[in-house]
């Protein structure tokens, strides 16, 4: 698959190779086959794109509403049409099994179709005759050149938390894709060219962090949407503020859920090993720690033992495996080295993923289910965020004790309960500082109509991606405050 050439920029509704001559190689993490190769990018390239972005807003924010969104409505249908070759591309790059980059497309056809409903979402609001014969109203308008930085684990379903919002508000778009898998977005940008869109509404920059920095830097562009680690997300976010940008940065997690005695037997443990396994565990929504209350202990760690043992681990292209490799060698040396010291500091392996080989993809990066119980509240791996298909399990007696655990870290993603109980659930919704709460839910994500919320460290800025916030985000107030001639006289 791979060719000679590495992937090109579009810029102005053209194809144009990077002024870099650094490149990276874009491999397959089952096969470690060479998929392609990617352009390190240069300032130069994001100014030539911010100044195409910048020349189509002149005429892109005076197209109406009503007219942006038909370009969506055709992009819905290209991303239906191509959805087969789209999952399989995030399959080839990222690692994760068929389904789960089926689920992650549907997430993103879903924020297509809320801003199709941007004619409504984006109206403001009036009061007549505030005063006698003056009238006030608020209007929304576009900000102008905005700019997303996406991370690896979903390269498809991400930039559309922000995309699709930006150019229905009116304003035009700078996307630099994860460099660790260009593809899908590339292919992506391919599908919008064919939607007919203006040139120059949506750039796209290939690049590593000096591509982020100049974005950040850029006086052009007015607002950045970021996904990515929380020191990666405090960088971003300070920096762009200090150049005055309008800023939403969605950083790590570590995610608990609370198991309680009540809680079905059955389900919690198939529930519970979704979060923490699927998509290898590389999402800011999986569990990564498991607390027991009280007798809950005896037969959810016994599940989940075997839930863990009996998973199936392989190419994520094979659609009887469960769940795919890690992105890359470095990343699987990182977390079996987190492991091993989880392990070294007190914690107790009941499943141990280390050392995996697949046959036929033994080059592959993959690391099994792991089960780490007893971990110490101290402990290194206790306040880490793995990024990996490890779950760590303590026991504790008492609600409170519980709360205890989801609020102790620096991290305020998501935290879940599993309980029959109505009272505890809504204690737990009303206590628990995290953004996104699941009651007998594993994975929080919030549809396309809701935020992607986040507190703490988890989430740096005032407006999440998705939905109402998304439109907030991508919109600048106007009061204006008006009295017409022919009312003058009756004031007088």
């Amino acid at each position: 698959m791979a060719t000679a050439t590495p992937l090109l920029n579009y810029i102005n509704g053209q194809w144009y190779p990077s002024e870099s001559n650094d490149i990276l190689e874009v491999r397959n993490p089952a096969t470690t086959e060479l998929l392609n190769y990617v352009p390190l990018g240069t300032v130069g390239d994001v100014h030539r794109a911010t100044e195409a972005a910048a020349s189509a807003f002149v005429t892109w924010r005076r197209v109406p509403a009503t007219e942006r969104i038909q370009y969506l409505f055709k992009l819905k249908i290209l991303l239906e049409t191509h959805l087969d070759e789209l999952c399989r591309l995030i399959t080839l790059e990222c690692g994760k099994t068929l389904a789960e980059s089926r689920g992650e497309w549907q997430r993103a056809i879903e924020n297509v179709e809320v801003a199709c409903g941007i004619p409504l979402l984006m109206q403001g609001y009036n009061s007549e005759d505030i005063a006698r014969g003056i009238d006030e109203i608020m209007i929304r308008q576009p900000l102008g050149v905005t700019a997303i930085i996406a991370p690896f684990n979903f390269p498809g379903m991400i930039p559309f938390w922000f995309l699709p919002y930006a150019i229905a508000c009116g304003n035009t778009v700078v996307i630099k894709p994860s460099e660790k898998v260009p593809l899908t977005m590339q292919r992506t940008l391919e599908l919008i060219a064919q939607t007919g869109l203006p040139a120059g509404v949506v750039n796209l920059v290939n690049g590593a962090k000096t591509v982020v920095d100049a974005i950040l830097e850029h006086p052009t562009i007015r607002a950045i949407s970021f996904v990515g680690s929380s020191p990666v997300a405090k960088y971003v976010y300070g920096k762009a503020a200090t150049h005055g940008k309008r800023v939403q940065c969605q950083g790590g997690a570590k995610n608990p859920i609370i198991i309680f005695p009540d809680a079905d037997p059955n389900l919690t443990p198939k529930i519970a090993a979704d979060s923490a396994f699927g998509c290898a565990g590389q999402r800011c929504l999986a569990a990564s720690l498991a607390v027991t209350v009280g007798e809950a202990r005896d037969w959810f760690i016994e599940a989940m033992t075997e839930v863990a043992q009996t998973r199936i681990v392989g190419d994520g292209l094979n659609p009887e495996v469960q769940m795919g490799p890690v992105i890359t060698p470095q990343s699987q040396a990182r977390i079996e080295q987190l492991i091993e010291q989880g392990i070294s500091e007190g914690a107790t392996p009941l499943v141990d993923g280390r050392g995996t080989t697949i046959a036929g993809y033994e080059q592959g990066n993959f690391i099994r289910p792991t089960l780490l119980n007893h971990l110490p509240p101290d402990s290194t791996l206790a306040q880490t965020e793995i990024f990996g298909p490890v779950l760590g399990i303590v026991q504790v007696d008492r609600l409170e004790t519980a709360l205890e655990w989801v609020n102790r870290g620096q991290w305020g993603n998501m935290a879940c309960i599993f309980t029959q109980s109505g009272a505890i659930a809504r204690q737990f919704r009303y206590e628990a500082e995290a953004g996104n709460i699941g009651i007998n839910i594993g994975v929080a994500a919030p549809m396309a109509f809701f935020p992607f919320s986040g507190q703490k460290e988890s989430f740096f800025g005032d407006l999440h991606g998705q939905g109402k916030h998304a439109v907030e985000f991508f919109t600048q107030t106007k009061v204006v405050v008006e009295r017409w001639f022919e009312d003058w006289s009756r004031l007088f």
